[in-house]
């Protein structure tokens, strides 16, 4: 019995997903603006601004998510360093995957492993957008089958009773 549990498991964490990937509560995200607002220099802010950045790509809230990427888009040419420009880039990788917008954080994490090919944080979320596609490819051919399965039996439906009907008044005759 505890073998068909572990196989439910599995199949539902197929449907689940589910990802390493830190979430940020709105508490951390609070304290990052006030950082922000309280920065005394521009290298602060700076160094705030990423930190609030990270914060709400990493939330759980579709609307954190979308003013993180617009932050990290708006500041992208402003970046001070290639260490900087990847690490927003990777950001940018994270919040695409939050918002299922795959195919961009696919292209955002192949900019940053063409840089940096050893780097860890960008292989596993590489493996997470990779794994993610392929389970709503199995789901959306689930789906499909499933459409097909139920016109099937419609078609299956109409042409027997076609058939009883026809026979039904050859019967009668």
């Amino acid at each position: 019995m505890e073998g068909v549990g572990k196989f439910f498991d599995s199949v539902g964490s197929i449907f689940k997903g589910g990802d390493n990937l830190p979430w940020c509560d709105p508490d951390i995200i609070a304290g990052c603006e006030r950082e922000v607002a309280e920065a005394g220099n521009e290298e602060q802010k700076n160094e705030s601004l990423m930190r609030l950045a990270w914060a709400l790509v990493h939330s759980r809230q579709p609307d954190d998510v979308n003013r993180g990427i617009g932050m990290l888009e708006a500041s992208l040419e402003n970046s001070n360093s290639p260490l900087q420009t990847r690490e927003k880039i990777y950001l940018l990788a994270v919040g695409s995957y939050r918002t299922a917008n795959y195919s961009k954080s696919r292209h955002l994490l192949d900019r940053c492993l063409e840089v940096a090919p050893d780097w860890r944080q960008a292989q596993n979320l590489s493996k997470l957008v990779d794994d993610q596609v392929s389970r709503d490819g199995m789901i959306g051919m689930g789906i499909v089958a499933g459409a097909f399965g139920v016109g099937g039996l419609a078609i299956a439906g109409i042409v027997a009773a076609a058939t009883s009907a026809t026979r039904k008044s050859t019967e009668k005759k």
